[in-house]
């Protein structure tokens, strides 16, 4: 555990916690039963590192979940995989087989997904291998006190599990050595979209994001100016290239109002429309969204009528749906500058009230396409 922490290495599913911290946690808990959970279920939209670690080198994954068991006196695992990914789920469990004897007594197994976004929250993952709708959990209790059946668990992120034996082969200084500033050790990226160079790149905290997609992915595939980036997957912000020289860390990234995420990086050419996409990300939550609490359930769903009055030109919803009548004066048509306000205030709303992530990450691609491309939504300026 001092290792772990003493390496700098924070979690690599988007949150950036230290994992170390999370192993300590669960170390210091008094329990006679304790579980490691590795969150397998890559939903984000550009995102492929999980996937091809476990098809490449699940042992990496299978020593790091190991290690991770006996440095907090965890008897059992779970690989939580999506549905979606078959071949990777065939691969881990013939891994798991062949590695039982190695591991033991610690014993690991497969549970797979049903492809519920949300369930790569930790807290609907956990509902989810109980056999429960994959809905979130309020915290507290954390996990790392009372998580899979009430026990204390380690949850983490098949890249960070899968970096410990690295740590503990060639020592916690070593992995601190690369990186920039709290961000230590290495981040596979995972360049996608309309881009010429796409996969999986393994590289050091600190690079900037001009050089990941101008340098290693070659600009855009159609050949076309480069007009935004989303990193961190379908929740991300819209990085507009005069923000480029951004370097890829946890720190700079919220600085900038964005988030890292699990490093997928979407790039877009001038053809985009940012409006469309505004819309997509409030679209995608309501349909993802669990349910459980009002601001991501009701709120997005109000998000995306929201902008479609915006992009409509600011009229009333009767004149949306195609009827002109007024009822009343405080029915009658907004202008798009107080719908977009409104649209702000609701974000907000989500950003500070919603349970987890997904309707509190929300509205960083809706504002940062508001923010950054104020033309697309028939603004002169912000």
């Amino acid at each position: 555990v001092d290792a772990v922490k003493a390496s700098g290495l924070r979690g690599r599913g988007g949150a950036g916690f230290p994992t170390g911290i999370k192993w300590q946690t669960v170390l210091d808990t008094a329990s006679d039963e304790k579980f490691i959970v590795c969150n397998a279920d890559e939903g984000d939209s550009g995102t492929f590192a999980d996937r091809m670690l476990i098809e490449g080198d699940p042992f990496c994954l299978i020593e790091g979940m190991a290690i991770a068991a006996h440095a907090v006196g965890a008897g059992h695992g779970y690989v939580y995989i999506r549905s979606e990914y078959p071949f990777a789920i065939r691969t881990m469990e013939r891994a798991i087989a062949l590695a039982v004897s190695k591991i033991a007594p610690f014993t690991l197994e497969v549970r797979v997904g049903a492809g519920a976004y949300v369930c790569g929250e930790e807290t609907a993952l956990l509902e989810s291998i109980e056999g429960k709708r994959g809905q979130v959990r309020a915290k507290p209790p954390l996990p790392a006190i009372s998580g899979l059946f009430g026990k204390p668990t380690v949850i983490n992120n098949v890249l960070s599990l899968a970096a410990v034996p690295y740590i503990l082969a060639q020592g916690a200084e070593a992995y601190a050595a690369v990186g920039f500033g709290k961000s230590r050790g290495t981040m596979p990226i995972q360049l996608a979209g309309n881009i010429r160079n796409g996969g999986l790149f393994e590289v050091g905290f600190g690079i900037t994001l001009s050089e990941l997609v101008n340098d290693i992915g070659g600009g855009t595939a159609s050949g076309r100016p480069v007009r935004a980036v989303q990193v961190g997957g379908p929740l991300g912000a819209y990085i507009p290239p005069s923000q480029f020289d951004l370097p890829f860390d946890y720190e700079s990234f919220a600085a900038a109002g964005g988030l890292i995420g699990h490093a997928g990086i979407t790039v877009f050419d001038d053809s985009v429309d940012m409006a469309k996409m505004a819309r997509f990300a409030m679209e995608f939550c309501a349909i993802e969204s669990c349910g459980k609490c009002t601001p991501c359930r009701i709120g997005s769903t109000r998000g995306v009528e929201l902008i479609d009055r915006i992009s409509a030109g600011g009229r009333s919803r009767d004149m949306v749906e195609g009827l002109p009548q007024m009822r009343n004066a405080a029915q009658s048509a907004r202008s798009k500058t107080d719908e977009i306000e409104l649209l702000r205030d609701l974000c907000e709303t989500m950003k500070h009230g919603s349970l987890c992530a997904l309707g509190g990450f929300t509205p960083y691609p809706v504002l940062s396409a508001l923010d950054h491309f104020p033309e697309d939504f028939g603004l002169a300026d912000g």
